[in-house]
């Protein structure tokens, strides 16, 4: 079979395939497969000849591969091996170019010069740029052409002017065309739109809208406050037009303050000094606006800055006072009499009506109105007598205000203070003590003396020291002046002996330098000690002996005070104690009940000697000695030791006692412990029947105790107090029983 490799179908002609064998009889039957066989393309089973049945287009596939049978039409057994065809489709040029990437959007600066490049657009095409001049594509402009030109090779857009001017026509739109076939005739072509924007220079300078600007504020406003805002415009936009502004004039230099919005691009004006309208009412300032960022390509424009005058006006409004000078330091002596004149503040009313003007002092600050003032004439005098060495210096507040209108005032801080003179006597610095040895020798330093004074004179301190008047005759001390207003003391004679007198007290006088001279006595306290070989101190007495006898008057109401406190303090210890024993007394009358008493150690017996006091207990019976017989009742009789044992008080029930209340109140309260269940079982019934087989004395019980031979006499058991009265009662009572029947 004649194969046909390749087939071009640029028409909807057939092509036709035919094998060798084929006699034209019909006995071979063509077929084809493989990509479009059956569908796009058909083949004439008896010619060979190969249809396409709709039109191809190459942009969608460039080739098809097929393969051709030729049969037996009566067995279908393939005569020839199959045969590999490929049909190309032909291009024409069937596709217009696109702009596959639009919208396109450019920019370029303003005033840029004439072919400073924008963009580039590209155009694609479908056609085989291989075959032909369909793909090949040229560009063109078709709007806009009056300020921007496109390259028709390569589709840069350029600029076609240098006067591009942003503030004039900030956006451009151009439309750009690609035609196909090279431009020649016949060509298909696509167009898109380019939108250009003009992007901003800084080639416009700041301008005010007004060469003069008019603000008033009030004289009272404080610093800083804002008095208007002014605002220069520039045509450009973003940071081409940040700006400063600034004074050009000494004048508003000086009062006011001009700072930037960084918001708004505004001129704030403040008051940068306070205002006052009576010394200028009208102050004028010129303000300039300057560009912040200057482009130095366009600086042969011009100066990008600009002018403007601002006026502002200062309203007149009621002010208080002013003091002058503002503030004050005044100085008076401690010792002016009540009503002297400390000095004198001055204040003016500011306004031009010039109010009179009142004074006083806030007393928040005087509290103890020491100080008076004179409303008219302002002149500060003393109230209380003065004290220097109590307060120094006195800070208080003057007022001064309008006669007709009080709250129209103002104040003013007012330091005084106040000057010293001498009228505090020098005093020793503290209470001085000291110590001398018994062998200690002529000129040995005792003791250094300093003292303090509450004054403060200009010149300094300068004290004088000597002895006292009362101890002229003082031959075992001297007291020498060291100039620096201190003194020595030192001993005066040999050796000193503790046992004629151990202390001694040295007046001192103090006197200052003045004016005036003023003096005060002080007292040195000097111990006689018992000292070692080297010096030290190993014992002192306490016994003072004073070189003078008199006491100050401060020390003998310290002492009256004193004694006054100790005997009160006695006094109220021995009130407390007869208060408590009285009240012990009255319970130990009132309370007779019995009681019950738990002891939980049993004790030694007559052996522990140290537990209980023995001889406390023997010595409150008149024990004697009984006889062995009869009436002995002991355990032991004869002449055994153990019957001559000092009888002890027996208790013997008798006959017509009754005993119906103790045995009713031990019933009630066993009735309320049964019936209270919150009360655990405390109640218990003991028997001691059993005092111990070791023990030599008989049984101290008298619950089993019935002889009634006992010869001693219980009267005494009347002399123990109340707390026996009922035990004395018994046995009291036994024995005159016993004295009756036997009579």
């Amino acid at each position: 079979m004649c194969s046909i490799p390749c087939l071009l179908l640029p028409l909807l002609f057939p092509w036709q395939i035919h094998s060798d064998s084929d006699e034209g009889d019909g006995s071979i039957k063509y077929t084809i497969s493989g990509e479009g066989a059956g569908t796009i393309f058909l083949i004439d089973e008896i010619t060979g000849d190969i249809h396409a049945t709709e039109r191809l287009d190459r942009e969608q596939k460039t080739f098809y591969t097929l393969r051709a049978q030729a049969r037996d039409r009566q067995t279908d057994q393939l005569l020839e091996p199959e045969s590999e065809f490929i049909i190309k489709v032909q291009d024409i040029n069937d596709s217009e170019p696109r702009f596959l990437e639009g919208p396109y959007i450019g920019s370029v600066a303003e005033l840029s010069p004439i072919g400073t490049s924008v963009m580039q657009v590209m155009a694609s095409d479908a056609d085989d740029p291989t075959y032909g001049s369909s793909a090949r594509i040229v560009y063109s402009v078709l709007e806009g052409e009056q300020h921007f030109t496109v390259d028709s090779k390569t589709g840069v857009i350029r600029t076609a002017v240098a006067d591009l001017d942003r503030e004039t026509q900030d956006r451009y739109e151009v439309v750009i065309r690609a035609t196909d076939m090279a431009g020649q005739l016949g060509g298909l072509s696509g167009s898109t739109t380019v939108t250009i924007v003009v992007t901003d220079v800084n080639d416009n300078p700041p301008r005010f809208p007004q060469k003069m600007y008019q603000f008033s504020i009030v004289e009272t406003a404080p610093v800083g406050t804002a008095i208007g805002r002014v605002k220069a415009e520039d045509s450009d936009v973003g940071e081409n037009t940040d700006m400063t502004y600034q004074m050009k004039d000494e004048e508003g230099v000086e009062m006011f303050k001009v700072t930037t919005d960084s918001n708004t691009q505004e001129a704030v004006i403040t008051i940068r000094k306070p205002l006052d309208y009576e010394s200028k009412k009208v102050h004028t300032v010129v303000v300039e606006a300057l560009n912040k960022f200057v482009d130095p390509r366009f600086v042969d424009l011009g100066t990008f800055r600009d002018q403007t005058i601002v006026r502002v006006s200062v309203l007149d409004v009621d002010e208080p006072p002013e003091f002058w000078p503002p503030s004050n330091t005044m100085e008076v002596q401690e010792d002016a009499h009540v009503g002297s004149i400390v000095g004198v503040v001055t204040a003016l009313d500011p306004d031009t009506a010039n109010h009179p003007v009142r004074y006083a002092i806030d007393r928040s600050t005087d509290t103890e109105r020491i100080f008076d003032i004179d409303a008219n004439t302002g002149a500060i005098v003393t109230g209380k007598v003065l004290d220097r060495e109590t307060a120094g210096w006195h800070n208080i507040t003057v007022l001064a205000m309008e006669a007709d209108n009080h709250s129209q005032v103002s104040r003013a801080s007012l330091r005084i203070r106040i000057l010293d003179v001498n009228d505090n006597p020098p005093e020793l610095a503290t209470p001085y003590e000291a110590a001398v040895c018994e062998d200690a020798k002529p000129g040995q330093l005792i003791q250094t003396i300093s003292v303090v004074d509450r004054d403060e004179p200009q010149g300094g301190h300068r004290f004088y020291f000597t002895l006292a008047p009362e101890a002229t005759n003082n031959h075992h001390f001297s007291l020498l002046d060291v100039k620096d207003n201190t003194a020595a003391v030192h001993t005066q004679r040999v050796g000193f002996n503790r046992q004629e007198q151990d202390v001694y007290l040295l007046p001192i006088l103090v006197v200052d330098s003045g004016p005036p001279a003023l003096s005060s006595t002080g007292t040195l306290t000097i111990r006689v000690c018992g000292c070692d070989s080297t010096g030290a101190i190993q014992s002192c007495n306490s016994t003072a002996y004073a070189m003078s006898a008199t006491l100050s008057p401060g020390a003998l109401i310290a002492l009256l005070v004193c004694i006054l406190i100790l005997v009160v303090l006695v006094l109220l210890i021995l009130t407390l104690k007869r208060h408590h024993k009285s009240h012990l007394t009255s319970e130990d009358d009132e309370d007779m009940r019995d009681n019950v008493i738990k002891y939980n150690d049993e004790g030694g017996g007559e052996q522990d000697t140290e537990a209980y006091d023995m001889s406390a207990l023997r010595s409150l019976y008149d024990f004697s000695e009984i006889k062995g017989g009869d009436g002995g009742g002991g355990p032991g009789e004869g002449g055994n030791p153990a019957s001559e044992r000092h009888a002890l008080p027996q208790w013997v029930q008798s006959p017509d006692l009754d005993f119906s209340v103790f045995r009713d109140y031990i019933c009630r309260k066993v009735e309320q412990a049964d019936e209270d269940l919150s009360v655990p079982p405390y109640d218990s019934f003991q028997t001691y029947a059993f005092e111990g087989s070791d023990s030599p004395v008989p049984s101290l019980s008298s619950i089993n105790t019935w002889s009634s031979g006992s010869e001693q006499d219980f009267s005494y058991l009347g002399g123990w107090g109340p707390r026996f009265r009922q035990l004395a009662a018994l046995y009291a009572g036994r024995r005159g029983e016993e004295d009756s029947e036997e009579s």
